[in-house]
């Protein structure tokens, strides 16, 4: 019996039941834990989380190729760069930011009201960031240039957006507060999209030899579309859009009936009036800057 009991304490125990087993898992435990409280202090957690729900709002068609964009970004935003790393030259530094509001402003489409304005805040964040020679705050020289960015790359004519931009816009050195910057990006996409649902518009109406419009037919849309603005809320650029309801087929077709009833020749309008005369109504609406 005793020999018997020698071998049994002579077994060694099973691996991982050591000892020290309970202050291994115990150490285990305590480094997972202070690694997740790492990546929560230096603000890793929360920029990842930042990073999905971007991607929720935006639902790109390659999220990876997506997110590559937005960590490249990332490091415009932080005032950190406002100091030793900041690139040479305070132009290419302007000309960074403006990308990047650019960026995020495009992100959602101005109909996903909180995505947007969510976007419209971090767009304004990265634009006031101060840093070696520049103090925090947004002024009215970069604010204007931001919209001349976004009309522009919305490929809109300029004569047609030229007289929004002059209602809008703010003088170089004056402050703009974020309402202000709101309404103003918010006004030129609303703009831009009027006027290419105004483009697909002529394009139903012109001759497509000739690709022009006859003039009764044109002044005959542009009427029931200036009703349509008229009876819209001059407070809310997006509801403008709305007004393409009245555009239906029977208000359309009856004013088309309308113009044509007389089959008196007419002028032809090209398409560049008829963006030019329908941008026109829509800025009629909207309210000047102060």
């Amino acid at each position: 019996m005793a020999a018997v009991e020698k071998r049994r304490q002579a077994v060694p125990p099973p691996a991982g039941f050591t000892d020290s087993g309970r202050q291994s898992v115990s150490r285990a435990a305590g480094a997972a834990e202070s690694e997740e409280d790492f990546l929560r202090q230096v603000g890793v957690t929360e920029m990842l989380r930042a990073a999905l729900l971007k991607v929720l709002e935006a639902r790109p068609e390659e999220p990876i190729a997506f997110l590559a964009h937005y960590f490249e970004n990332m490091g415009l935003r932080s005032p950190v760069n406002g100091g030793a790393g900041e690139p040479p030259g305070q132009l290419l530094l302007q000309q960074q930011r403006l990308g990047r509001a650019l960026w995020h402003l495009r992100l959602a489409h101005h109909s996903q009201r909180a995505a947007f304005n969510n976007n419209v805040s971090v767009a304004y964040e990265c634009l006031s960031a101060g840093g070696r020679r520049k103090r925090p705050g947004l002024d009215g020289r970069t604010y204007s240039e931001l919209l001349r960015r976004i009309c522009r790359d919305g490929q809109a004519p300029e004569e047609v957006v030229a007289p929004l931009l002059r209602k809008v816009q703010c003088r170089d050195h004056e402050a703009v507060p974020l309402s202000v910057f709101r309404a103003g990006t918010l006004t030129c996409f609303v703009l831009l999209e009027f006027v290419a649902r105004a483009g697909a518009l002529f394009q139903l109406l012109e001759d497509p030899a000739a690709a022009v419009a006859d003039r009764r037919v044109g002044q005959a849309v542009l009427d029931t579309l200036e009703g349509a603005l008229q009876a819209s809320d001059a407070a809310a650029p997006a509801r403008f859009l709305e007004a393409g309801s009245r555009l239906g087929p029977d208000s359309l077709a009856l004013a088309l009936d309308r113009a044509v009833g007389g089959r008196r020749p007419s002028a032809p309008m090209t398409r560049e009036e008829f963006l030019e005369r329908a941008a026109a109504l829509f800025i009629a609406k909207v309210k000047p800057v102060g």
